[in-house]
């Protein structure tokens, strides 16, 4: 047994691995600021000791798993390597972990966490399945057969990963602090292709992804009829989306999904390609997709007060979309009230229009600060610029909170990868007569 310090446990992908390692058997405890963040809150439910960040936390024998929000002078990495303890980086480690397994690394601009988690769900109905999901979710079974990961572009994050398969989604141009161009994430997801060592499940519908050039098959999966896997004959309801699968021109299975959106029948389809290429019967498959509760900050719902709130990851134009369009399709009766808190400057500035389309979409718009990031600077831009591009909308601030209660029978959704969740709790004790905190 090996004893595992994680610097930095509160990460989303740190913590999914801590939980991993803990449930593998190992022994593991990891450090941290003080503030509480939702990835912590599976680490408590283990028993899993969180400590606050201090040099102390090293000892003998233990192997330090750091994060990379951490430089090499952050005294616990510095006394790590003063007493000779192994310090070994996030990515490289999960790199080499997935040695151990029929690895399969979930990627994309969009839908990573939502597809990572129904793979794993799917696939543990059919051998014991270890995951990683970017939510900070990650479970682990001592005799795993597979391992299902979300893999980051960020930063080429993920090209710490050779996987025996990779399920690649759409690529878009995102991370503009980092990226260049759409062409200079194609390269990153080129390069990725060439480390995958089994096949490649692409999306064909993406013009990008047909361009992909790899070592292994590639098996396409879409809308269009030039796909290796074909939906067809979509049926949409208030209870879900049911297709037809064609393989090759050739009927294969109709299914059922509990989800919304154009977006979700596509992640189903990777999900359905990939197990069909592994030879797993399509009843099967069907019988895990009926029992699939979803991940966290995905079109999660609450209801209160005769109102509906949602609270999704939605921070790219693309995702609102898809968001919006998975809320009409669900609740067509109803308001559809867009709550947004862009996410970087870097990021609103660059997708100002494109954010502005996407969010005229609902019916009407409320925009929170921006969340600025701590590797940027502001700028000039402001939350008013995206408020001048979208006629229906208004600036909300913590004393103005109270105006969503102007609307009755509505559908909020609360999207955004920064704490759009305060506002959320906000409005949620509103609805309960109480105080705004």
């Amino acid at each position: 047994m090996t004893f595992y310090h994680f610097t930095g446990i509160k990460g989303s992908g740190m913590s999914s691995l801590a939980q991993i390692l803990f449930d593998s058997g190992e022994s593991v405890q990891g450090s941290d600021i003080e503030k509480h963040f939702f990835t912590e809150d599976p680490l408590h439910e283990r028993g899993i000791s969180v400590l606050p960040f201090d040099a102390d936390n090293i000892k003998e024998g233990m192997t330090v798993i750091a994060g990379n929000a951490f430089p090499d002078d952050h005294p616990e990495i510095v006394r790590a390597k003063e007493m000779g303890v192994e310090v070994i980086r996030y990515h490289k480690f999960l790199g080499e972990y997935l040695e151990k397994y029929t690895s399969v690394a979930v990627t994309g601009a969009h839908g990573k966490t939502s597809t990572t988690g129904l793979l794993a769900h799917v696939l543990s109905g059919n051998e014991p399945t270890s995951y990683l999901i970017g939510d900070g979710t990650g479970s682990g079974t001592e005799d795993a057969k597979n391992f299902v990961m979300e893999a980051c572009e960020y930063r080429r994050h993920f090209l710490a990963y050779h996987p025996d398969y990779a399920v690649m989604l759409n690529v878009d141009f995102d991370h503009p602090d980092y990226y260049s161009s759409i062409d200079d994430v194609f390269s990153a997801f080129q390069e990725m292709a060439l480390q995958v060592k089994k096949a490649i499940i692409a999306c064909g519908d993406d013009e990008n992804l047909q361009r992909i050039q790899a070592n292994v098959p590639v098996v396409y999966y879409g809308f269009g009829s030039e796909n290796d896997f074909e939906a067809r004959n979509l049926e949409k309801d208030t209870t879900g989306t049911t297709f037809d699968v064609f393989v090759r021109n050739e009927f294969y299975n109709r299914f059922h999904i509990p989800l919304f959106g154009d977006h979700n029948v596509l992640n189903t389809l990777a999900v359905i390609s990939l197990c069909e290429y592994e030879g797993i019967p399509a009843t099967l498959i069907q019988a895990q997709l009926s029992t699939y509760g979803g991940v966290k900050r995905r079109f999660t719902e609450t209801k209160m007060a005769g109102q509906i709130l949602i609270d999704d990851y939605a921070h790219h134009p693309t995702e609102i979309r898809a968001t919006i369009q998975s809320a009409r399709q669900k609740y067509p009766d109803r308001e559809l009230i867009a709550v947004f808190q862009p996410h970087t400057f870097s990021r609103t500035k660059a997708f100002l229009n494109d954010f502005a389309d996407s969010l005229n979409g609902a019916d009407c718009a409320y925009l929170c600060e921006i969340f600025g990031s701590a590797r940027e600077r502001a700028g000039e831009l402001t939350i008013q610029d995206l408020g001048d591009l979208i006629p229906n909308s208004k600036i909300l601030r913590a004393d103005t909170i109270q105006d969503l209660a102007t609307h009755e029978n509505a559908v909020f959704l609360f999207m955004g990868a920064g704490d759009i969740g305060k506002y959320q709790k906000a409005f949620e004790n509103i609805l309960n007569g109480e105080e705004v905190l």
